[in-house]
């Protein structure tokens, strides 16, 4: 089944998916524009592809239809793609070209997969090393994120980031939408990405380097290398390598080597207990929902088996969850840990969502709430600053 992308009436041209979307001079039905536009103007209708193309892969000769994807390609030959890391499987999480995980070489060039069009006579590998990624918004952080200790909060820069582009997760209140759907950002190798945070590490006179996204984890081979780049780059035992994470492919083995490989701190968030909120919040559910909720929780614990800072956000607005499994939720964390810095995050409408924002005694309930349970460590974010543990309200 082959589709192509058409504008509605709901348009509002705000160019987003032109400039920060799209790859291709003609359409080949990737999806992406789909995904990424925040006013729903984009439809998929089912097309039919008329013409072929012929195209090398791995050594093999195949005829398939023009004006597809290249993962269109790999799929109707009989390549495997999955949205969960798996062994022999083609890992493609985000499918708007920002992760670069689906990465195959297309004629000695390496090229995102999932939105990079079949050419007529390209020849293609598929067993490729997968070290470039698309990163943006490097910057210095006067607040930080659920991995950041809440006590340096409040002292000026305090971090520097950056923000992998894409996201397996399509939360329609996504409050950092320009990144998960950015698809055109120039990818980096993990050493480019590590000497520009490390310049700014210099520049701002901090000690701790952060990254989050869109969704930091998704392209592993990526991610371990630029923190190997980190730690080789800042060998001085001040030095804090940061990662921000929905854990959701966080598997033992993956928290092991980036703990191996330097990793100091990390900001788990968990998005719900039950898979009903989970979809509710992420827009992903059955089976690979179940799989993404389970993993993060997993990752959790064994995070806190280690001797590195971590971090557990909590999402809270009343249209997505409610404030009974909310303290469910930090009563499961409280039996893990329960001195763990617990960070309610105020969800509100962002993207594709419409849902107001709580008000700060709403917000004042839910850190009442967790501490009721035996949670030590809970800080609130609010419309006027955020609730530190002991029920203080800073800026």
């Amino acid at each position: 089944m082959f589709y192509e992308a058409t504008r509605t009436d709901k348009c509002a041209n705000c160019s987003f998916c032109r400039n920060y979307v799209c790859q291709s001079e003609e359409c080949t039905g990737c999806g992406a524009c789909y995904l990424a536009c925040p006013n729903e103007a984009v439809e998929l209708v089912e097309v039919e592809k008329k013409g072929s193309v012929k195209i090398t892969v791995d050594g093999e000769k195949y005829s398939v239809p023009a004006k597809i994807t290249i993962k269109k390609a790999l799929e109707l030959i009989g390549y495997e793609f999955s949205k969960y890391p798996k062994r022999g499987v083609i890992f493609s999480p985000c499918e708007v070209g920002g992760c670069w995980s689906c990465t195959v070489k297309v004629d000695g060039v390496l090229k995102p997969s999932c939105v990079t069009a079949v050419k007529d006579g390209a020849v293609i590998e598929t067993d490729v090393e997968r070290k470039l990624r698309a990163v943006h918004g490097f910057s210095g952080h006067p607040v930080g994120g659920v991995g950041t200790p809440w006590w340096i909060k409040g002292r000026g820069f305090i971090e520097v980031a950056c923000f992998a582009c894409g996201c397996n997760l399509r939360c329609p209140q996504c409050q950092n939408w320009t990144t998960t759907y950015c698809g055109r950002e120039r990818p980096m190798t993990p050493r480019e990405a590590a000497v520009k945070i490390t310049s700014l590490r210099r520049l701002y006179g901090v000690d701790r380097m952060a990254i989050s996204g869109g969704e930091s984890t998704l392209n592993r081979e990526w991610l371990v290398e630029y923190v190997r780049e980190l730690k080789d780059l800042n060998r001085d035992e001040n030095a804090r390598i940061h990662i921000d994470t929905n854990a959701s492919i966080l598997t033992r083995d993956y928290i092991d080597e980036l703990v191996e490989s330097g990793m100091t701190d990390i900001g788990i968030d968990i998005k719900a207990l039950k898979l009903e909120t989970f979809e509710k919040i992420t827009g992903v559910g059955g089976e690979l929902g179940e799989m993404y909720l389970k993993t993060s929780w997993n990752a959790l614990k064994h995070a806190l088996s280690y001797e590195i800072f971590v971090g557990v956000g909590i999402p809270y607005n009343r249209e997505l969850i409610s404030v009974e499994e909310i303290r469910k939720i930090g009563e499961r964390i409280a039996k893990i840990d329960e001195e763990v810095q617990v960070c309610v995050l105020d969800y509100r409408g962002e993207f594709r969502s419409k849902i107001k924002r709580p008000s700060f005694e709403e917000m004042f309930e839910v850190w009442k709430a967790l501490k009721e349970v035996g949670l030590k460590n809970v800080i609130c974010q609010t419309s006027v600053g955020y609730i530190n543990p002991y029920g203080e309200v800073l800026p």
